[in-house]
């Protein structure tokens, strides 16, 4: 009795049309999910700035006042001073650029906390807006 070898692999061609499909659903998906990365650093900055409002208003307690700038946090040789007021050192945006900080801020709030955005400049749309703590 003589067994004939039996295959068990796949072919070339089956192989050719599963990396074709998986070309195909790559391109439907990948645009979906590099448009949630902006967004998601976008909520990113926006929680690194409710942090860093966390420490200023610890800050104004203690002191009396909101620091004149944010390195003040870390570092300071003023009567009152309890820090450091943030755990680490302070973060640089989701693009990488330092945080704006202005106090009192020009509208007269107490402060202005805002990233500038992807482009690292004053003003943009979409991708680029600034980022402007409330």
């Amino acid at each position: 009795m003589v067994r004939e070898k039996q295959n068990t692999g796949f072919t070339l061609i089956e192989l050719l049309i599963v990396i074709v499909i998986l070309g195909l659903l790559m391109s439907l998906v990948a645009p979906t999910m590099f448009s949630k990365v902006d967004s998601t650093k976008i909520k990113t900055a926006s929680a690194q700035m409710q942090m860093m409002q966390t420490a200023l208003d610890t800050f104004r307690l203690d002191m009396g006042d909101y620091p004149a700038k944010l390195s003040d946090l870390m570092a300071s040789d003023k009567a009152g001073w309890d820090g450091p007021y943030m755990p680490k050192k302070l973060p640089d945006d989701p693009w990488g650029n330092s945080y704006s900080y202005e106090s009192p801020g020009p509208n007269g709030e107490a402060f202005l906390l805002f990233s500038f955005g992807k482009d690292g400049q004053l003003g943009g749309k979409g991708d680029a807006s600034d980022v402007v703590h409330d």
